[in-house]
């Protein structure tokens, strides 16, 4: 009597484990994008999993073949979505094919359960797949392959024609240019370019222009200090060949201090002040003070002055002291 109680009290326990296993909502699921292929194409099959985060659940692993008619062209990885209540969506796709026509029907996959102390096995439901194969009239015996489909011509196969077309006209164009020049008797250059101004002239009159227009009197200081900031550049490049276009304020001031004698340290603290604090107006949206610009334009016209490169005076010819008396001829 106390064994069959404990044996109907252990089917009890195993009930009610099950019972609240499925009252979990444990589902597995198998699915085919299609149930109808022809023969050699490939198509996805899905298992999935839905089950509290707890459960452990373990996929199947088949081999390369599902049946003998299906085979395994790749699978991908498990992967895991967090749902509401606790709950987990968990999937894998595996690739198929078959290279035999006709229905075949790919048997359940059983997942393993482990689950508040209960293992047991959960099974999906089965597939069926359908291979269509292609119609072959035997009768006709072997034909010719089909030639190859005329698809219309693509920019990029026609760009080497249109590239050769423009270089020809270019070459074309370039002799008669040549020809022609030469019948007028003019160089084929053009005339020569006429001498730059010195560097610290077009400097000058550039500030000038920045001076006038008072940019930051209309709120427009970015462009005040833009403008001034490029002219000192400019300048420097063409000055003392160094690329401050693409260099930063560090940088040039670096250059300008690496070969000593090149400026005097007056002139470096003036375009020091007017680098940073033009690179805090134009990148860190510095207000400046009204006296702050007036300083700033009076330091650039300060540095272009010290610096500029003094042009070389001719010397004076030698006035003849008999120059303008009257030479008496014998």
């Amino acid at each position: 009597m106390k064994v069959l109680t404990k044996i109907g009290v252990g089917c009890f326990l195993i009930g009610m484990s099950m019972t609240s296993v499925q009252a979990q909502e444990i589902t597995t699921k198998a699915v085919l994008d299609s149930t109808h292929i022809m023969l050699g194409d490939q198509i996805n099959l899905r298992l999935e999993v839905k089950q509290p985060a707890d459960a452990i659940v373990a996929f199947p692993t088949p081999s390369d073949t599902l049946t003998p008619n299906v085979e395994i062209v790749r699978r991908s990885k498990i992967d895991t979505v967090k749902l509401d209540n606790n709950q987990l969506h968990i999937y894998q796709n595996f690739v198929v094919t078959s290279f035999d026509s006709g229905q075949h029907q790919i048997p359940p996959f059983y997942f393993k359960l482990d689950f508040k102390n209960v293992k047991d096995s959960l099974k999906s439901n089965a597939l069926t797949l359908n291979v269509g194969s292609f119609d072959v009239d035997l009768q006709k015996g072997i034909t010719d392959i089909k030639p190859p489909h005329e698809a219309p011509l693509t920019l990029k196969e026609v760009s080497p024609y249109i590239l050769g077309v423009i270089i020809l006209g270019g070459i074309i164009f370039l002799i008669f240019y040549t020809i022609r020049r030469r019948k007028r008797g003019q160089s084929l250059v053009g005339p020569p370019p006429k001498p730059l101004e010195p560097a610290h002239i077009i400097a000058l009159r550039e500030l000038e222009r920045v001076k006038s227009e008072a940019l930051w009197k209309d709120d427009k200081e970015k462009q005040y200090y833009s403008d001034m900031t490029d002219i000192l550049r400019n300048y420097i490049e063409y000055r003392f060949e160094v690329p401050a276009m693409e260099s930063t304020t560090d940088e040039i001031l670096r250059d300008l201090t690496a070969n000593k004698g090149l400026i005097t340290e007056k002139a470096k603290e003036q375009l020091t002040q007017v680098l940073q604090l033009a690179d805090l107006v134009k990148f860190a949206k510095y207000k400046p003070l009204p006296d702050d610009n007036q300083i700033s334009l009076a330091n650039s016209f300060f540095f272009v002055n010290q610096t500029k490169m003094e042009e070389k005076k001719r010397p004076e010819k030698p006035v003849d002291d008999r120059e303008g008396e009257e030479v008496e001829l014998k």
